[in-house]
């Protein structure tokens, strides 16, 4: 099998997984993907995913690698806050939500953590283009902190909630409110509920 022949198939997915490989050819021998591996041509995501090195400079790939390592998933929580600027923090770790189990990932492009949510809260999410082929599912703003504030229970008081630094100006002129108790309704969870409400009242919403 040829490097060649593989990257010229492959390559312009970005990410790619074992059984991809194997509808392409039913009898591609597995041990070119290690050997490939450790020539540092490829780069393994997680078991059975894969990339290649040129993406690792490539901007938004690693929310991309996000949603596409663990499905379905969108990215959410503080990642989301992070990148539409609702929180002042840099945010490291890839931060995800998840109708499957919790996990955790850790490769090249970074670490990526999974929440569980219901399958019925697998909503709200936009399709970003980022460049290319490349379009990253990413919560709205308005559900990424309900997600947050959902899955983080602690967030019950006023000093936690403050101590989340949310931008006020972004609160203010760019949070859509309506729509995030039109969101929060759907969770149909008293509790969640009652800390969007207060977090309404700490950031006079």
């Amino acid at each position: 099998m040829s490097y060649l022949d593989f990257r010229k198939e492959f390559f312009q997915l970005g990410c790619f997984n074992i059984n991809q490989v194997y509808a392409w050819q039913d009898s591609f021998d597995r041990n070119n993907l290690t050997r490939w591996i450790k020539k540092g041509l490829l780069i393994r995501l997680k078991q059975g995913y894969y990339s290649f090195p040129e993406y690792k400079n490539k901007s938004g790939f690693s929310y991309f690698i996000a949603n596409r390592i663990y499905k379905p998933s969108y990215v959410s929580l503080h990642t989301a806050l992070s990148y539409y600027g609702i929180i002042p923090e840099a945010v490291v770790q890839i931060t995800s939500v998840t109708s499957l189990k919790t996990a955790v990932f850790n490769n090249d492009f970074g670490s990526y953590s999974y929440k569980t949510i219901k399958s019925n809260l697998m909503f709200a999410y936009d399709l970003i283009q980022q460049s290319d082929n490349i379009v990253i599912k990413f919560a709205k703003p308005e559900k990424a902190l309900l997600d947050l504030i959902y899955l983080y229970p602690f967030y019950n008081t006023h000093q936690e909630m403050q101590a989340l630094r949310l931008n006020e100006d972004f609160l203010q002129e760019d949070l859509d409110k309506n729509k995030m108790m039109e969101f929060a309704d759907q969770f149909d969870n008293k509790a969640l509920t009652k800390r969007m409400k207060l977090l309404f009242k700490t950031y006079a919403l």
